[in-house]
């Protein structure tokens, strides 16, 4: 939540009007909605499922972000090296404790520490390919980001909102509830400070 309303709207907003943003903001939880229902229905016929839907979401969505990092860092290499070095730094700050709550997602939903590193790793490298097609296409980028960035920010919204704040109402044990909302609140505070 803290990533797409305090990271991913800002930069959008930045770039093209509210209408717009907000528009492909609500595509986005609307997509990651039916992706959702979708991936249940394939996935949990008996409404009981090992891993939690909200993981392979959560993937989809790092993913969508870390392509479209790939392709800021190569568009912003294109344009000089010290903006390039600058936006590498910027993107380093924000995806260490990315991917650190990615993992945390990924083994809260189901997957194993080795499985969902390996997944988490697989969604990371997107970036490569991002900074591929950015390089290549670098004149045409920016309009393409203007639309999947809000997409992505519109999927985080869907994923926080839809599954993983429900989840930390289930905990019955006031002590555990108090330390995830601690925990919940540290990591906002974490992607403002960001």
């Amino acid at each position: 939540m803290g990533g797409a309303l305090l990271h991913l709207v800002p930069e959008a907003l930045e770039r093209d009007t509210s209408f717009n943003v907000f528009s492909y903001v609500i595509l986005g939880f609307i997509l990651f909605f039916l992706l959702e229902k979708v991936l249940y229905w394939r996935h949990c016929h008996n409404g009981v499922c090992d891993v939690h839907i909200f993981t392979y979401l959560n993937l989809i969505g790092d993913g969508i972000h870390n392509f479209i990092d790939g392709m800021l860092l190569a568009v912003s290499f294109v344009v000089g090296i010290e903006l390039g070095i600058v936006t590498m730094l910027a993107v380093i700050l924000h995806e260490i404790p990315q991917e650190l709550g990615d993992f945390g997602v990924l083994v809260y939903g189901g997957f194993g520490r080795a499985k969902a590193l390996f997944y988490n790793f697989l969604s990371a490298f997107t970036a490569v390919f991002g900074a591929l097609l950015g390089y290549y296409l670098s004149s045409y980028v920016e309009n393409f980001t203007m639309v999947l960035v809000p997409i992505a920010a519109g999927g985080f919204l869907y994923i926080s909102g839809s599954d993983l704040i429900p989840e930390l109402h289930r905990e019955p044990d006031i002590r555990k509830s108090m330390l995830s909302f601690l925990f919940f609140l540290v990591g906002v505070i974490f992607m403002w400070v960001l």
